[in-house]
């Protein structure tokens, strides 16, 4: 079963790792962003070795994000961020995994301060 996990953020300045960017990772030690960077890219490379990780990605700044609607019989593009809102879409993986137990039990090991991990099932 193939399942996205949506990572929402928003640090300030925009940047990757967001944990480098956000106020709540700020009173953690070095040691321990180290850990927590080390124990990250563990969960990815298991994923990876179980052949559960299909891809990834983080995603640009939100203010260079550009919004297409259609309104009044016409097409308007408008500048970023998408939404007004305090959280902004950081970035994705998708996984493949045996059911969806499975599938919450990794999107957990994404979750940390500042962050809101979503975890949706794709389209059958």
């Amino acid at each position: 079963m193939k399942y996205v996990i949506l990572i929402h953020s928003n640090p300030q300045p925009w940047g990757h790792p967001t944990a480098d960017f956000l106020p709540q990772y700020e009173p953690l030690s070095a040691a321990e962003r180290e850990q927590q960077g080390a124990e990250f890219d563990a969960l990815l490379n298991d994923l990876s070795e179980r052949g559960e990780l299909v891809g990834g990605q983080a995603l640009g700044d939100p203010r260079d994000a550009r919004l297409f609607r259609y309104e009044g019989g016409r097409r308007k593009m408008t500048d970023g961020p998408y939404a007004e809102t305090a959280e902004h879409f950081a970035g994705f993986f998708l996984i493949d995994v045996a059911d969806q137990a499975r599938a919450e039990e990794v999107a957990e090991q994404f979750s940390g301060p500042g962050e809101t991990v979503e975890l949706r099932p794709l389209a059958q």
